[in-house]
């Protein structure tokens, strides 16, 4: 028992545990206030990272924009749907390949981009505002880093 509790007490000062746990809680930290903005302009964080790729990147394969903004192939024809309904994008059939459908921007959907992205990335800016520029930048190469090794795990 004594070895266990041991065990226990050595593993407690590991940074590795306390990394995760830092990183999670600085994640939702971060993450919570940004949802806030997205929300008060009336968008989910799914829809706005959808809007926000094809803002950034233009017009994307159905197929690839779950890649691309780490949702689930299954949920991005329900994003669409939505997206397509609020008149917010649409779909744009590939003339070479049947197989491919693109999602775009429409008009309206490009206009409110337009209008709130430039407010969204401030509120980002100001959230971040604890790190310097070089901190930030450091700390994208160290997480650039850790999610790369990361991925070698997953099955």
């Amino acid at each position: 028992m004594k070895e266990d509790k041991a065990h226990y007490m050595e593993k407690k000062q590991d940074p590795s545990l306390k990394l995760f746990v830092v990183l999670s809680k600085a994640y939702r930290s971060v993450y919570d206030q940004v949802a806030e903005d997205i929300r008060s302009h009336g968008l989910n964080t799914t829809d706005f990272a959808v809007l926000e790729l094809l803002y950034h990147r233009g017009d994307q394969p159905l197929q690839k924009i779950g890649d691309r903004i780490l949702l689930a192939s299954g949920s991005i024809t329900y994003v669409v749907d939505k997206l397509e309904k609020k008149g917010l994008i649409k779909r744009t059939p590939c003339p070479t390949d049947r197989r491919i459908t693109y999602a775009s921007l429409t008009e309206e959907g490009s206009n409110l981009l337009h209008n709130i992205f430039p407010e969204h990335w401030k509120q980002i800016e100001s959230i971040t505002d604890g790190l310097t520029e070089e901190e930030k930048k450091e700390a994208v190469e160290l997480l650039k880093k850790l999610g790369t090794f990361a991925d070698k795990f997953a099955k």
